[in-house]
């Protein structure tokens, strides 16, 4: 259940609470990326010492391996992981298309070879919805088709049609939380205006927009969030699937988002990238030898406590584990109090300034 509890009044940004099987989500929230069981390198107890309140897990994945058998035997991902928060499971959709090696669309679903050992899979609406089942999904979202970019309009319109017969078929599988449908389109805002529209009239627990970030440039990004965003109701949680920088995430809250999910904050942590307010910093770069200073002044992070940032550049340098570790920490730390802080700029009202402020003053800067 989704409960509204501020709408900002000079932005489309929403204040809301999401109550799941495993518990409550305050909304804006991001949601670390735990792929394959687990979000790389960071601990479930280290996840709530950075204040994780939901993660994502990957169905496609986790359903090559280790596979349902072994998911069932052990009572699902939560047991699995030990993770006793909200899960949300993608529907493996846009692996399949992103990841197969061969692969045949068909109206039951996708015929195609895993990426592991080229072993033939299906996967079509219900097989989606039950393997989120076994998965004990807190959010499961539907199965659908995520069209490239650039794509033809006759493509995006013949996909779309096929993923809503698909949203139709997902939904009449039980799965023990809720579903969540995805809007498509591509580019198209009045196929965009079609799929939200169809989706809310099937009725769904809540709303994704889906195909974005899948190579567009920001401005399209933008475009699909505000070409759906009028369509959904606004008692649900809408959801930008893969999603973003911070001030991509800033501005997707102004227009009406509350719930986000990116792999950017672990994975740039493995290459040595820390972000801070004023934008990223690469720690492997020569400047931070001998600095003594944290990643960014004022953070409270595990890494920002106890260690330098000519430290951990020592550690990047060195390939030590314990240095991705750090910077994966205070990254998720800074993505998750970002979300922190404009709950609470929306219940103060301040969300506007606080908007214009944070998107002015962060810079994309990888020369220092």
């Amino acid at each position: 259940m989704f409960t509204l509890l501020k709408a900002d009044t000079a932005t489309k940004a929403r204040r809301g609470r999401l109550v799941t099987n495993h518990g409550v989500i305050e909304t804006p929230i991001f949601m670390p990326v735990g792929t394959q069981g687990s979000v790389k390198a960071v601990s479930p107890a280290e996840l709530r010492e950075v204040h994780a309140q939901i993660i994502l897990g990957n169905t496609y994945h986790l359903f090559v391996r280790p596979g349902m058998d072994v998911m069932k035997h052990f009572g699902g991902l939560h047991q699995f992981m030990n993770w006793d928060g909200p899960i949300l499971t993608d529907s493996g959709g846009f692996q399949v298309f992103s990841l197969a090696k061969l692969r045949k669309i068909t109206e039951e679903g996708v015929h195609f070879q895993n990426h592991l050992d080229g072993a033939p899979c299906f996967l079509g609406p219900r097989e989606a919805m039950e393997i989120q089942a076994a998965l004990g999904s807190d959010i499961a979202m539907l199965f659908d088709e995520c069209p490239p970019f650039p794509c033809e309009r006759d493509y995006a319109a013949d996909s779309l049609a096929r993923t809503l017969r698909w949203a139709a078929r997902c939904k009449e599988v039980p799965t023990p939380g809720m579903k969540f449908g995805i809007v498509q389109g591509s580019s198209y805002p009045d196929l965009r205006r079609e799929s939200a529209e169809a989706l809310v009239s099937i009725g769904f627990d809540g709303y994704a927009v889906g195909g974005v970030s899948v190579g567009e440039p920001e401005p399209e990004m933008m475009a699909a969030i505000e070409a759906s965003e009028p369509y959904l109701p606004a008692d649900r949680p809408r959801y930008a699937m893969g999603l973003g920088t911070p001030p991509q995430m800033v501005e997707m809250v102004a227009r009406g988002v509350d719930m986000f999910d990116c792999v950017l904050p672990t994975r740039l942590a493995r290459n040595g990238t820390a972000f801070t307010a004023q934008g990223t910093v690469n720690l492997k770069n020569s400047p931070y030898i001998y600095d003594k200073g944290p990643i960014e002044e004022g953070c409270t992070c595990e890494a920002c406590r106890n260690f330098s940032r000519g430290y951990l550049r020592h550690l990047v340098k060195a390939e030590e584990i314990l240095g991705l570790r750090l910077i994966s920490l205070h990254n998720l730390h800074f993505y998750l109090n970002l979300m922190w802080r404009m709950r609470q700029e929306i219940e103060n009202g301040t969300f506007a300034t606080f908007r214009q402020n944070f998107v002015t003053n962060y810079r994309h800067h990888r020369e220092v």
